[in-house]
């Protein structure tokens, strides 16, 4: 049970008896000091979760790449005595180093993953206790990601936990997760197989007994098993079969609870049970059923807060992202908070989560280092990773890397290696890769995933044509579904398509509406298992002029909807009708010559301009645009439906001028 500790802890043990497992969330009073300021003196309170990047969130910020400390007091009632106690990091950016009265307790290299420490050892009964986390964001040839355009915050940024324990116990300290990992082995409509595993803390050579619950949807046990085991620092496995299992998929996502319980202690994981597959014909399927996934790239920040994201960010954001209709979800570059993944496997959306193994666009950026170092730490976070999440049934597939532009021998080992790793780690589930490079950097994977920008800086959309035939003609041995997006400031528009360099700031919001339009108009979806767009959000690029990526369907307030969005909500989300003009917050425009645009989801719709009825073609689906008009003065366009309304006005420039 997590407790906010609103109150010193002393008085909360003094008025009830402590059970067996307690968990406080640590998230107040602590106070930030840069390492560089030599002194704590003039040190801030802060609440987690927090970065001290928050300046790098306005234009032309500057990310702050540095070491800071965070560092607060802790009471222990001495009635803690003969407990075990440790403390849990929801995720630290980049580097942690832990200290408690002095003493070093750990170092965790790796910003998107959870770590604990045990503390038993290092505090100080009946008095207060200092905690200091000495945290470094800064680039290094032995951390994971080396090469990135997303901000590197910096900042303990997601929760941390106090959790009190007996001296036998079920283990925090595995690889950040409960200690208790559930794998299946065969997955049928009549039976589940599988095995639990358990990692047990207490006397060696000891013995204790545990009940193991598997629990179903409709919260009857489904299975119960009563087991002795041995302290001797190996995992406990546990095989479990369930018959007639409800199995877990996009349609109806089935829950079961396993709680693991030793003595008064339960350590409770919430978990389903399905099978991912590729058919002989390339296609991705859930128990059988083919699924075409419609996916968004998700960042890890907004405006307001930097990557200090709450519960409430991620509610927001998975709302915006259901509205729009698609039903999956990736991880770029690292996990997000369990918050969403839980979100994820109630609603029944997929996830793709990455390793940190990226490249940048910048061509001076080294993203492999062939160093002992660095590939452990890319081993070790991979291991974290897919360990931390393996219970979420949404979780459909593994990243292992992304955009990578090498091609050594030794690069193509440790990606064999990574690939390798992540299988025996985790059977049931596919691996991926996103990738713009041709060559055998694309046969590692299970799963392939082209992020291409054909017809964006050079050529036309049209090109994306040759470049399907292509793919048909020389690759189709390939499981690849496509990636795609490109920038688009909201409210910045051209009637040109000239130079279209990505590296622009302000990047009129029209060419990418029209770069969508094309490229869902084109997609060959025979061709793919999926169709991913990158972002689904703008996201802190401090490396790029304005200090943002505006590649987002929506701005990075996660706020405004771009023209991009209401595109994919008409073809997407058939439980919720669309209709929308197209850039309707262009509120001057220059020339007299307009094309009107609207995006319709249910039926043709009625234009009206200065209550004139203008006719709209259907121009591809969803799609209606008029003639060519010639317009002046002050105009007010509606567009309706029998159900549904939209309307915007607009002046013409020329107009303002003879005024």
């Amino acid at each position: 049970m997590k407790r906010f500790i609103v109150v010193l802890l002393a008085f909360i043990a003094t008025i009830s008896p402590l059970a067996a497992r307690e968990v406080y969330i640590l998230n107040n009073s602590w106070r930030f000091f840069f390492k560089d300021e030599n002194s704590s003196d003039n040190a801030r309170f802060v609440n987690l979760p927090h970065t001290w990047n928050s300046d790098a969130l306005s234009e032309g910020g500057e990310l702050r790449q540095t070491v800071a400390n965070y560092r607060r007091t802790l009471f222990v009632p001495a009635q803690w005595q003969g407990k075990r106690l440790f403390l849990r990091f929801g995720g630290v950016m980049s580097v942690a180093d832990v200290f408690v009265n002095g003493n070093h307790v750990k170092e965790h290299r790796g910003g998107y993953t959870a770590f604990a420490v045990e503390i038993t050892d290092c505090v100080n009964y009946g008095s207060e206790n200092t905690l200091l986390v000495e945290v470094n964001n800064s680039y290094r040839s032995d951390v994971l990601p080396t090469s990135t355009e997303q901000n590197l915050y910096g900042g303990i940024y997601r929760d941390v936990e106090l959790i009190i324990t007996d001296k036998t116990t079920i283990s925090p300290l595995y690889y950040g997760t409960e200690g208790v990992i559930v794998t299946s082995s065969k997955v049928s409509v009549d039976n589940v197989e599988g095995n639990i595993g358990i990692w047990l803390l207490g006397k060696k050579d000891s013995q204790c007994n545990l009940t193991l619950d598997i629990v179903s949807p409709d919260g009857y046990v489904a299975v119960t098993k009563s087991v002795k085991a041995k302290i001797d620092g190996k995992v406990l496995n546990v095989p479990f079969s369930v018959n007639n299992p409800e199995l877990w998929s996009v349609q109806r996502p089935s829950l079961y609870r396993v709680d693991v319980i030793l003595g008064a202690d339960t350590v409770s994981v919430t978990t389903g049970f399905r099978k991912i597959e590729v058919t002989p014909e390339r296609l991705l399927t859930i128990n059988n059923r083919q699924t075409m996934v419609r996916g968004v790239n998700l960042c890890h920040d907004n405006r307001h807060v930097g990557n200090a994201l709450t519960e409430r960010d991620y509610q927001s954001d998975f709302e915006m992202i259901r509205e729009l209709g698609v039903n999956a979800i990736r991880s770029v570059g690292g996990p997000h908070a369990q918050t969403l993944y839980d979100k994820c496997d109630r609603e029944g959306v997929l996830l793709w989560i990455d390793t940190p193994f990226t490249q940048s666009p910048f061509l001076s950026d080294i993203a492999y280092y062939s160093s002992t170092a660095f590939e452990s730490n890319g081993k070790e976070q991979l291991k974290e990773i897919i360990l931390q999440n393996i219970h979420h049934p949404s979780v459909a597939m593994w990243g292992i890397f992304s955009l990578l532009r090498g091609r050594s021998g030794e690069l193509m080992d440790y990606l064999k290696e990574l690939n390798k790793l992540a299988k025996s780690l985790d059977p049931s589930r596919l691996t991926v890769a996103c990738s713009n490079q041709d060559g055998d950097i694309n046969f590692i994977t299970d799963l392939i995933v082209w992020q291409q920008s054909v017809g964006w800086e050079t050529g036309d959309v049209s090109d994306l044509d040759v470049w399907q035939k292509a793919l048909r003609t020389n690759w189709s041995h390939l499981c690849q579904a496509v990636c795609y997006g490109e920038g688009g400031t909201r409210g910045h528009y051209s009637e040109s398509l000239i130079n279209r360099n990505s590296s622009q700031h302000r990047i009129p919001e029209s060419w990418q509406t029209r770069f969508h339009e094309g490229y869902i108009s084109r997609i060959d979806q025979s061709l793919f298992w999926g169709i991913w767009l990158n972002n689904m959000f703008d996201y802190g690029a401090v490396r790029r002029s304005g200090g943002v990526r505006n590649s987002g369907l929506v701005t990075f307030d996660h706020k405004e909807r771009k023209d991009a969005f209401y595109l994919y909500k008409t073809l997407w989300n058939k439980r919720y009708p669309t209709l929308h003009i197209v850039g309707k917050n262009r509120e001057v425009r220059t020339r007299n010559r307009q094309v009107l645009k609207v995006y319709c989801s249910q039926g043709v719709p009625n234009l009206t301009i200065n209550g004139d009825t203008v006719a709209l073609h259907n121009r591809s689906e969803g799609i209606f645009v008029t003639d060519s008009l010639t317009m002046s003065g002050f105009n007010t366009v509606i567009t309706a439906t029998e159900t549904m309304r939209d309307s915007t006005t607009f002046t013409i420039g020329n107009y303002l001028k003879r005024k």
